[in-house]
């Protein structure tokens, strides 16, 4: 790593924190839905809007954090480690929310916490034993309709005759397939890039 591989304070970091700091606000506008205090409950009807922009912004900063450390070649300890774990963070946090909303079913909620812990598992085990897998196109895609599906859930109203609730329900099915087999994918590509450095080990000794 560079010089400043142990530097926090830059501007991917920052907004990375800034999505991390987002994620509390849209958990809190989520639960006050269903029972907002009475201080704020002329807010009540407004809450699902707010939810819905702060995590259209939260998005946005996910795409400018990583494009900023790419073009200013910004690679540090910090940035490694929180990136993803604030995408994490933000995707899981709001779904449990929707599903408390009765908006996502409970397997669902399962299925796509449980993949996210299995694919975090397989990276530390990648990390371990220093073997680099790249991400491959059908985790981008799972990803991207992820952060189409998600805003619509939130929103959670008919918006020019089309019903988001549903819309977005359906793409979030679709993006369970699409985490499933890039799921699966990372783990044949880790295994075998796992089985060709073990030959390269014993092909070294011998």
């Amino acid at each position: 790593m560079e010089k400043n591989d142990l530097e926090f304070d830059n501007l991917p970091n920052r907004l990375t924190l800034f999505r991390m700091l987002m994620i509390p606000v849209i958990v809190m506008c989520l639960y006050w839905e269903l029972d907002a205090p009475v201080e704020i409950a002329f807010m009540e009807n407004y809450l699902h809007v707010i939810s819905f922009i702060i995590f259209i912004l939260a998005s946005i900063t996910d795409f400018f954090d990583g494009y900023i450390a790419r073009k200013r070649n910004i690679v540090t300890v910090f940035g490694s480690f929180l990136d993803p774990i604030a995408d994490k963070f933000l995707v899981v946090s709001t779904i449990i929310m929707l599903m408390y909303l009765d908006r996502i079913h409970p397997l669902m909620v399962t299925l796509l916490v449980l993949r996210e812990m299995y694919m975090t598992s397989l990276r530390l085990l990648a990390l371990s034993e220093e073997v680099d897998v790249p991400v491959s196109s059908m985790g981008k895609w799972k990803t991207g309709t992820q952060m189409v599906a998600i805003p619509m859930l939130l929103l959670g109203i008919e918006l020019w005759g089309i019903d988001l609730i549903m819309l977005g329900t359906a793409l979030l099915y679709l993006s369970a397939l699409l985490s499933l087999w890039s799921a699966l994918q990372y783990s044949l590509s880790m295994l075998k890039k796992l089985q060709d450095k073990r030959k390269q080990k014993k092909l070294a000794k011998g």
